[in-house]
């Protein structure tokens, strides 16, 4: 077995460490019951870790941890493999749990530095701004060092009515086909075609313990149109896209659209819940959609090993699946999971927006 995470040949590391205020602690690691670490696409990293909360104390048998002395609101929680960490978040929410005939346990919930975000609500405007220059605005407002790659249109008003930072954020990033997600104090808004987060090869029997895939076309459109009005030029807006827009994503295989007009026919999508202004918004609303449902024509789930590579925003390489669903898959939700039955694993969606030749 290859080396991982730092240890030897032919070792997994197959327990994590938990880390209190940066310091590494011994006994929650032995004392970890169950640990739940879900990631997704819309940011917000969030963590579930339970351990045994009875046992021995100052020289009697007792509650180990509701002193709060180790575990308390607020403070800095991470969860780490060998030398990698899986998350890094603070403290917000303790809950206790008296199972019958067993041991009381705590459980730690914990977020990443998007909680700040997803707790302020706002209503004000931004005017004669790009959506990354009012990234940048909203993650200053919190202390944040903003990290943004994204193509768009300026708007002369982009409104929040009464929403968190946080929702505000994932609504204007999805609006330019981008990701938001955070690392440590750092805000990422990034364009999902230029995140690169790396390349996981994957072989089914192998590290890749299961997975089930399916190709559906139901969602799939053949184009999409959004019309409106340019307020400037006095003229009617008519934007399309089309295959076009994900010929980069393929490699190789044949689009869902593609797929779709060859099996049922043409099916043609157009837009009339948006209010574009200008033509370079338009058609940014139109690629976008297009976009979106064009990466759910593949959709895959499946159960690995726990690898720190396995992130929102990478590839998995999956081989052994054979013709049709070998390849690769951009990862949309991984949720790294342990419990003392099944041990360490990570289960993950992935998507790609087209299927391989037959053969």
């Amino acid at each position: 077995m290859a080396s991982q995470n730092g240890a030897a040949i032919g070792i997994r590391v197959s327990r994590p460490s938990i880390a209190v205020n940066e310091r590494v602690e011994p006994d929650l690691a032995d004392g970890l019951l169950s640990l739940t670490i879900v990631e997704r696409t819309t940011g917000l990293f969030c963590c579930e870790a339970q351990f045994g909360n009875w046992g021995n104390k100052d020289n009697s048998a007792g509650f180990l941890y509701f002193d709060r002395k180790l575990l308390d609101f607020g403070k800095p929680f991470a969860v780490k493999l060998g030398q990698d960490t899986m998350f890094d978040g603070r403290i917000v929410g303790l809950e206790a749990v008296y199972p019958a005939g067993e041991q009381p346990r705590l459980t730690v919930l914990a977020e990443d530095a998007f909680q700040d975000l997803r707790m302020t609500r706002r209503t004000r405007s931004f005017t004669n701004l790009s959506d990354a220059d009012v990234i940048r605005q909203v993650a200053g407002d919190h202390g944040l060092t903003a990290q943004v790659d994204l193509s768009g249109p300026t708007y002369k008003v982009l409104a929040q009515v009464n929403q968190s930072d946080l929702a505000f954020l994932r609504e204007r990033v999805r609006a330019v086909d981008g990701e938001l997600w955070m690392e440590k104090k750092t805000l990422h808004a990034v364009a999902r075609s230029r995140r690169n987060g790396g390349t996981l090869k994957m072989g089914y029997g192998r590290t890749l313990r299961q997975f089930c895939v399916i190709a559906d076309l139901a969602g799939q459109r053949s184009n999409v149109t959004v019309s409106g009005w340019d307020v400037s030029a006095k003229s009617a807006l008519k934007e399309q896209a089309d295959d076009s827009a994900i010929t980069n994503e393929l490699h190789g295989d044949t689009s869902g659209a593609s797929v779709l007009s060859s099996a049922l026919g043409q099916r043609k999508e157009a837009l009339v819940h948006t209010v574009p202004l200008d033509g370079q918004t338009a058609r940014a609303e139109a690629e976008t959609y297009f976009r979106m449902s064009a990466r759910r024509f593949v959709v895959g789930r499946g159960t690995a090993d726990t690898d720190s590579q396995l992130r929102v925003g990478s590839y998995v390489d999956l081989q052994d699946l054979g013709p049709l669903f070998n390849g690769k898959y951009y990862v949309s939700e991984v949720t790294h999971l342990f419990d003392g039955a099944h041990g360490l694993r990570s289960e993950f969606i992935a998507e790609r927006p087209g299927i391989g030749r037959a053969a």
